[in-house]
């Protein structure tokens, strides 16, 4: 009995232990999938299919389990917390060093500490990240990860990553232990300014603040849009407040550390002792004042320091307003291209009739034709519908066409195939009133569909025939391969699309039933013409 009830004793402890290793396996394999890229339209965009995605997956397991991938959840969300932190950290440490005497509080010690903690666990998780390079390529090798890092920025992160301001009192305290009452009475006022000077070493996370920002640009490919114009100048907005909060700070710190001296501007606006909403608001409109170049706060500057504080402040507001005007001209270029390009176009047009001193109803006629045919915007469509798919081209062409289609009986009941084909060997034209569109006895190179406009066909002595949106004329020279029996002149603005012979023909060899139906229609058409009926040889149907 002893022995069976030991046998069952490790029967369970065995079983336990398979459950534990199973749990602690279960947990690796959950905080793995983390490290690893997720499947979302930003890696699937990197790497082109689920396919790929699973090979880069592949490619982390096969460097170790601590290589965070840069499209991975975890350092989303990482990155996420890291920027929300570091904007907090840029916002309330020089606030908090300047304003505030204590800087041995409670909340303060305990916001520096977390802050430090976090910035010191980024520290580390750098050297575990791959590193994005070029548009197609992750490095992902631990050795070459470290060497980057260590000759990029990793100085600069670490000062500031460390708390050197509580290191320095750590060790001053001990100092202070063993001196006198005096001694350390007079020491501890220096020390307090000398804290001060090291705390502003956190300042320098703003370099990875916008590494931060420049590596999402990179990640979302916001680098051409609408969308990335538009970040940029909110970053430049968000930048520029910074510097004038920042600048704000400083105007009230630099007379702090110099004991507030008579000829500075807290002392002459008395408000060394006044609320730190007071002080901090009269310093903020003196910054705006200087960067703004619109003044110089409540009064002039007349110390030596205020001076010079007034002379960086304007240096880096005209520098910011540089940058501000030149990333709005590069946002309003960017808002409408194709209306930029029509405009540079038509002046080209204007200085080429000026040139030639063309008669000012032709130029009347030309500028109108711009209008209708542009209608205030230029494209390069064939080489933007070239560089499609043949489904997506399809596609939007038909799109475009959708209203020849509804109106013309020719592509009602025709295989959807064969319109399709046709409408993207179309190419669109305009003409205006009295142009001639064919005339009388040339040689037929294209055949026309009307999409919105009024043509009248001018058979020689035969009666004038009007067509309308929906028709189609000219097929019976591409198809007899003769010249034209009749001249056709635009009535109104002619909105067209024309089918050269070639690729009409082209078209008709991939569907022979078409070429006969349209034999059948043409012949039809030129009997009428030359015989009974004109009124019926052009008929839409």
């Amino acid at each position: 009995a002893d022995e069976g009830n030991l046998h069952g004793v490790k029967m369970d402890t065995k079983t336990e232990e398979n459950d534990h290793v199973d749990q602690s396996t279960y947990f690796q394999r959950q905080f793995g999938a983390l490290l690893q890229p997720g499947v979302n339209k930003f890696s699937l965009r990197m790497f082109g299919s689920h396919k790929g995605v699973a090979a880069e997956q592949a490619r982390v397991k096969s460097f170790g389990v601590w290589i965070i991938h840069p499209y991975s959840d975890f350092r989303f969300y990482w990155d996420i917390v890291m920027l929300l932190l570091m904007m907090c950290n840029l916002v309330i440490l020089p606030w908090g060093i300047t304003f505030f005497e204590d800087q041995k509080t409670l909340p303060w010690i305990s916001f520096n500490v977390i802050s430090d903690t976090c910035f010191l666990v980024d520290l580390v998780l750098n050297f575990r990240t791959g590193v994005l390079e070029g548009d197609d390529q992750i490095i992902l090798d631990p050795k070459v990860i470290r060497m980057r890092y260590l000759k990029t920025w990793f100085v600069v992160d670490f000062i500031s990553s460390i708390p050197m301001d509580y290191i320095f009192l750590i060790v001053d305290l001990e100092a202070q232990m063993e001196a006198s009452d005096v001694y350390r009475t007079a020491r501890a006022l220096r020390i307090v300014r000398f804290t001060k000077i090291l705390s502003l070493l956190r300042l320098l996370r703003l370099s990875r603040f916008i590494r931060y920002i420049h590596q999402w640009e990179e990640i979302f490919h916001m680098t051409y849009d609408l969308a990335s114009a538009v970040v940029r100048i909110v970053n430049l907005i968000g930048m520029m407040l910074l510097l004038c909060h920042w600048d704000g700070c400083m105007q009230f710190m630099v007379p702090m550390l110099q004991d507030f001296p008579p000829d500075c501007w807290v002392t002459k606006n008395n408000m060394v002792n006044s609320t730190w909403h007071l002080q901090y608001s009269y310093a903020l409109f003196m910054a705006m004042s200087h960067m703004l170049c619109i003044g110089y706060g409540a009064q002039a500057p007349e110390g030596m320091t205020d001076v010079w504080l007034t002379i960086m402040s304007m240096i880096v507001g005209a520098t910011c307003y540089a940058m501000f005007l030149g990333h709005a001209a590069n946002l309003v270029q960017s808002i409408d291209a194709s209306r930029r390009q029509y405009q540079d176009k038509y002046k080209q047009v204007e200085q080429y009739m000026s040139f030639h001193k063309l008669p000012a109803d032709v130029r009347q006629r030309i500028h109108e034709y711009y209008e209708i045919r542009f209608q205030g915007k230029m494209f390069d469509e064939d080489s933007i519908l070239g560089e499609l798919s043949d489904p997506l081209k399809e596609e939007i062409v038909s799109f475009n066409c959708r209203g020849l289609v509804a109106n013309m009986p020719l592509f009602a009941n025709t295989d959807p195939h064969f319109v399709t084909v046709i409408l993207t060997k179309l190419r669109f034209e305009v003409f205006q009133p009295n142009d001639f569109i064919i005339r009388e006895g040339t040689l037929g190179r294209k055949m026309y569909f009307v999409q919105h406009g009024c043509v009248t066909v001018l058979p020689r002595g035969k009666k004038e025939i009007q067509l309308s949106d929906g028709a189609y004329f000219g097929e019976i020279c591409l198809l007899t391969r003769g010249r034209r029996t009749a001249s056709v002149r635009a009535d109104t603005y002619c909105r067209l699309y024309s089918l050269s012979v070639d690729s009409f023909n082209e078209v008709l060899e991939e569907h022979p039933l078409m070429r006969r139906a349209f034999e059948s229609v043409a012949v039809d058409r030129l009997d009428r013409v030359q015989g009974r009926d004109p009124l019926m040889s052009f008929s839409t149907d």
